[in-house]
């Protein structure tokens, strides 16, 4: 007779073959998975100076890209200038705000750093229940600032 292990054994062996067989192969004949990109890469060891100063440098390259794409304080000061020259009337207490149409005009005059905050998915999400359909001027600046 044979033991309990055995039996499991073998029960898993019969259901590795027959389940292979039915899904059509063994994973490795596959195609599709060639095609899967690789999204892990470990870490670099101690000792693998090279990998590491690698790192270190393409880790510096990409922020030095990042901050590029900033705003700087010029172009903020010119932001915050055209916006207030386009702002729709009438404020709501002491909040300038801004329509859809000077919003778009803004974005034109505003130059190619500052062109990804205009767009009509940033205006619906500011715009709030204001009856004339504008968002805050100062609500926009301070999504800028954070977001940019």
């Amino acid at each position: 007779k044979k033991s309990e292990q055995e039996l499991k054994d073998e029960e898993m062996e019969l259901f590795t073959k027959y389940y292979m067989e039915w899904k059509g192969g063994k994973k490795s004949d596959n195609i599709s998975y060639a095609n899967i990109p690789r999204f892990y890469y470990r870490l670099p060891a101690e000792d693998e100076i090279l990998l590491q100063k690698l790192r270190e440098e393409s880790r510096a390259v990409f922020l030095q890209r990042k901050s590029r794409e900033l705003l700087d304080n010029e172009e903020l000061q010119n932001l915050w200038f055209l916006l207030d020259k386009h702002q729709t009337s009438p404020m709501i207490g002491e909040e300038a705000m801004i329509n859809y149409e000077n919003f778009l005009k803004v974005g034109e005059k505003a130059g190619p750093k500052c062109r990804q905050f205009f767009t009509a998915k940033i205006f619906a999400k500011l715009l709030h229940n204001d009856p004339y359909g504008r968002i805050s001027i100062m609500q926009f600046f301070n999504y800028v600032m954070r977001k940019g």
